[in-house]
């Protein structure tokens, strides 16, 4: 699961980073057996060892699950009404197209399942115990297909990662929760509060800050220039040797030309104080907005260098199915996925922990 994040090697780290993060009763989470039993299954299936599973795998899949419970519920309802027919064939295929689209997968991604459905039974009549194992085959490569080489912070230079969205996507929320994978996971983090037009959005980062003991270079004056909080924040990084710079920006879709200028504007502060830098630009998409959210998603990648999308709000009323939309119609890897409100509900993007948890039945 943290396969692209430093794990803490010394027990001494590990005891500092709990008295940083305490969990709270509210934040406990109870899993079934049921659920343990799932979770250690799709483990497992990563290659895990059952000495290699820990309770904080097994209660984050768990959450997972929980969060796509709607699509999943769905979906595999149907798909077991349409498998149970009998052995996969064209009036078979045209009820799952039916059944892709009411999830939100989008016209693109619903496409190319059913040309791939199609050219499997082409070549052979697909038994019912095999379509779902060939369903979550074709939905991880339209997941995997963007991905190009391993996402992982550089070593041995600034990382700033530029983090847009609009407002109640949880673009806030998110910061805190990477700064807090982050520092747990070894990495030194500091937080730029950038987005300085939307009110409360600064007090707002500063409390995510001290909620996950990071840094935040802000500055007080109303409406204060966004790229001037970033040139601040690049010469902090750098004066105290951090890993990665989260940049907490506006996103306002009111204006594109305005937003256009904005972020050009921080990209040259950046390209003039750190051109050294590794840049990524994250998009913040709330998943309980399904295809809307989409639209919102090719607004933001015609003005701004998207390098990948941060899924949020999967918290079981959300449409999950957004999440193919969103890699076929817009080529952007998903890098992290988001499940609740707590500090511990956010994680990288596995493709096969998401489909399994999308078609368990």
């Amino acid at each position: 699961m943290f396969n692209w994040f430093r794990r803490k090697r010394e027990e001494k780290e590990k005891a500092e980073q709990a008295k940083i993060t305490p969990e709270t009763e509210s934040e406990k989470e109870i899993q079934s057996e049921e659920e343990i039993a799932w979770s250690k299954q799709v483990l497992a299936g990563e290659g895990k060892k059952p000495e290699e599973v820990d309770e904080e795998e097994i209660t984050w899949l768990a959450k997972l699950r929980r969060g796509l419970d709607k699509t999943r519920r769905q979906i595999v309802n149907q798909l077991k009404s349409v498998i149970g027919q009998g052995p996969l064939d064209q009036n078979a295929i045209s009820q799952i197209e039916e059944m892709l689209f009411s999830a939100d997968v989008g016209y693109e991604a619903t496409e190319e399942i059913i040309k791939a459905l199609e050219a499997r039974i082409k070549e052979e009549a697909l038994p019912t115990t095999e379509v779902m194992d060939c369903l979550k085959d074709i939905l991880r490569r339209i997941l995997d297909a963007p991905i190009k080489g391993e996402f992982a912070p550089q070593e041995g230079k600034l990382n700033i990662w530029l983090l847009t969205g609009v407002n109640g996507v949880g673009k806030t929320t998110t910061i805190g929760k990477l700064a807090h994978l982050a520092q747990k996971s070894g990495y030194k983090c500091l937080i730029a509060a950038a987005d300085t037009f939307r009110a409360a959005a600064v007090e707002q980062v500063k409390i995510w800050g001290e909620r996950s003991n990071t840094p935040v270079i802000a500055n007080p004056a109303k409406n204060a220039d966004p790229a001037a909080v970033v040139f601040d924040a690049i010469n902090a990084a750098i004066a105290r040797q951090v890993d990665i710079l989260l940049v907490d920006t506006a996103g306002r879709l009111q204006n594109k030309k305005n937003l256009m200028e904005q972020l050009a504007k921080i990209r040259r502060v950046i390209d003039k104080k750190a051109p050294d830098a590794h840049v990524e630009s994250f998009l913040v998409l709330d998943a309980t907005l399904g295809q809307n959210g989409l639209r919102q998603a090719q607004v933001f990648s015609e003005v701004a260098q998207i390098t990948g999308v941060i899924i949020t709000k999967l918290d079981g009323t959300a449409k999950g199915g957004v999440a193919f939309a969103v890699a076929k119609n817009l080529g952007l890897p998903i890098r992290f996925v988001g499940v609740g409100e707590g500090l511990e509900d956010l994680r990288p993007f596995s493709s096969y922990e998401f489909v399994e948890a999308l078609l368990s039945s």
